[in-house]
């Protein structure tokens, strides 16, 4: 399973590509960030996210996409910058026909860290550790995207067996309501 792992940020979208499947270990294929400019206008700048999320997407080829989903925070602008580059992501994903999947960061933190409430240092030593790295990839938006990436596919395969569960059971229903009428 190769997967894209993308950090949303205007300022800074951290990117991350992956490659492995649970259980087995994991392979780094890319790290790094799309910038833009503080400066910019909105609309130049979500361009420029999705120039360089579309670049990625090129590049390696990813089968899902993992978006870190957008969570309350005090800043709304920040959050709005978050949610615009978020969007971008999906939007690139969805054109190309590739599944996304939104984790939350407490969910991100657990699944690699075992704490939700891990910081950022934590995220970045288990990421490093985890895909055999010489040194923690920076920014932390790279590192946050490895790890996005790295979670998805530790849970993509127990996500997966629950929808088949839940769409057998909604079908038995549905076969089950034909054979009383």
């Amino acid at each position: 399973m190769r997967v894209l792992g993308v950090d949303p940020g205007l300022t800074r979208c951290g990117v991350g590509v992956v490659e492995g499947v649970a259980g087995r270990p994991l392979t780094m294929l890319g790290v790094g960030v799309v910038r833009t400019s503080a400066d910019a206008e909105l609309g130049q700048r979500l361009v420029a996210v999705e120039q360089g999320i579309e670049a990625w997407l090129d590049e390696y080829r990813p089968e899902y996409v993992a978006v870190e989903r957008v969570f309350s925070q005090h800043n709304v602008r920040t959050v709005m910058g978050t949610a615009q580059a978020s969007a971008v992501a999906m939007l690139c994903a969805a054109r190309r026909g590739l599944p996304v999947a939104l984790h939350t960061p407490s969910e991100v933190k657990a699944a690699v860290t075992g704490s939700g409430r891990a910081d950022k240092a934590q995220v970045g030593a288990m990421v490093t550790r985890l895909l055999r790295l010489d040194a923690p990839p920076r920014p932390a938006d790279a590192a946050d995207a490895l790890a996005l990436a790295i979670c998805h596919i530790w849970r993509a395969p127990a996500v997966n067996r629950l929808q088949q569960a839940q769409a057998a059971h909604r079908q038995a229903q549905v076969s089950s309501r034909k054979v009383t009428r």
